[in-house]
């Protein structure tokens, strides 16, 4: 594993800090079983992170390895169950989030997918279960890419590729793969320290430029890294392991529009509903807020980077809530949002994360329990999706709320923004209210991007 999934990996060794990510697509039709089985069994090949297992190491700080599951059985993984007569939207979000609390058998790959029957009009859901440790929103959205069809009659994609085997390494013992870690780590943090631009040469040659530089990097991470030690939220304080999901849909074009309007970013404006929804939720509590803290994910994710895993940085710091005007609070967060994402520590994301995995469980928990939420933003498909037969008609995430009250995961799809709301119990017992709440914030930007008299 990576640094960053390692971090997704030993979150969960505190419960409220479990690292399941969830996803619902709606469907029109119940899909043809023996397709989606042919479907998967291909995305599986395309996608080996799929059949592989984490295998722990008992020596030294070596993380867990990615090994081909020898007894990889996709059968296991690929369930079908029904919700009950007239269950409806709130039978599959109940299925959901007991889905998201339930822990995985970590003695196989790291995901579940359940095709839900019995909705009304014949329309079906599929659930799908993947820890963290094996890919983030956007790498979500790009295995998502290999395992649906394109056309409701299928995607022909060539040839299936080779399923993995079992290679060499997979049969190392713990202690001789965790020796072989520690040595190539070593080796490239000497190779590393040894091409890095602040050299002795130019410690020599420009030494105040220097210094300010090392300064500003060491500052940086500092902010990264620093715990939030006070929950600022003065209803949402309780933390718990029950979940509970919500969901809202929101036009693209209304909150794509309400950003250029104001110069700003789709995930400005974002971010902006959720704070004038929760500026509402706090007000219905007899409560008023200056300002809340939230974890927002950033993508380092590449084009050349592969399939899966984790190439994100978590940001925690404040946004305001005092600003009455939808507008100018939108610009609030821009400026403070761009000033997050130019801030130096970004750029060593893994080495932070290698750091925090030095501390304890309970140490990042005490980081991460007074936040007061978690917001992410997700570019989903921009064209119909299909799976064996049946049309994807609405795509909801649901990710992991990290230790905060709630997590709130926009992801697009088509000509709408499909809002995942999940929430911890404790922080959130009237999730109702919350997300009528939300839903009213989202309402007051999308406003922005309507000229007037219309």
């Amino acid at each position: 594993m990576t640094q960053t999934d390692l971090l997704a990996w030993r979150m969960e060794q505190d419960p409220v800090l479990r690292s399941t990510i969830v996803a619902v697509a709606l469907l029109d039709r119940v899909p043809d079983w023996d397709a989606f089985v042919r479907l998967m069994e291909r995305g599986t090949r395309a996608v080996p992170i799929f059949r592989y297992k984490a295998v722990s190491t008992s020596i030294g700080l070596a993380p867990p390895r990615w090994v081909v599951d020898p007894d990889f059985d996709l059968s296991w993984h690929l369930r079908r169950a029904a919700v009950p007569p007239a269950g409806g939207l709130a039978a599959v979000l109940d299925f959901a989030r007991t889905a998201g609390m339930s822990a995985f058998d970590k003695d196989r790959p790291l995901w579940e997918f359940t095709v839900l029957e019995g909705l009304s009009e014949g329309r079906a859901a599929l659930v799908m279960k993947v820890h963290h440790a094996l890919t983030d929103g956007v790498g979500g959205m790009q295995i998502t890419n290999e395992i649906v069809d394109f056309t409701r009659s299928g995607t022909d994609r060539g040839p299936a590729p080779q399923p993995v085997v079992p290679g060499p390494a997979d049969g190392r013992s713990s202690a001789l793969t965790a020796l072989l870690w520690h040595l190539d780590t070593g080796v490239r943090l000497l190779r590393k320290g040894a091409s890095a631009p602040v050299g002795i040469s130019r410690i020599l040659t420009a030494p105040l430029s220097t210094v300010r530089r090392l300064a500003a990097v060491a500052g940086s991470v500092a902010r990264f890294t620093r715990p939030v030690t006070t929950t600022l939220s003065p209803v949402m304080t309780e933390r718990s392991t029950r979940r509970q999901f919500a969901v809202l849909d929101i036009p693209l074009d209304g909150l794509r529009g309400a950003a250029s309007a104001g110069d700003c970013t789709m995930n400005d404006a974002f971010l902006t509903s959720v704070l004038l929804g929760l500026k509402r939720y706090h007000a219905l509590h007899g409560a008023d807020v200056a300002e809340l803290s939230l974890t927002l994910p950033m993508s380092l994710r590449a084009e050349s980077d592969p399939l899966g895993g984790n190439r994100i940085t978590l940001a925690r710091f404040t946004l305001p809530t005092v600003e009455t005007d939808p507008g100018d609070l939108m610009r609030a967060v821009r400026r403070t949002v761009t000033a997050w994402r130019d801030e130096p520590a970004v750029a060593h994301s893994s080495s932070i994360a290698a750091v925090l995995n030095l501390f304890p469980a309970r140490i990042l928990g005490s980081m991460l329990k007074h936040v007061d939420f978690v917001a992410s933003d997700v570019p989903g498909p921009t064209i119909p999706l299909y799976l064996a037969g049946a049309e994807i008609c609405e795509y909801y995430a649901f990710s992991p709320t990290l230790g905060a009250a709630f997590n709130v995961t926009l992801l697009s799809y088509l000509g709408h923004c499909s809002i995942g709301v999940n929430a911890d119990c404790a922080a959130v017992p009237d999730l109702s209210c919350l997300a009528e709440s939300l839903d009213a914030g989202f309402r007051a930007v999308c406003a922005l991007g309507v000229a007037p008299g219309v």
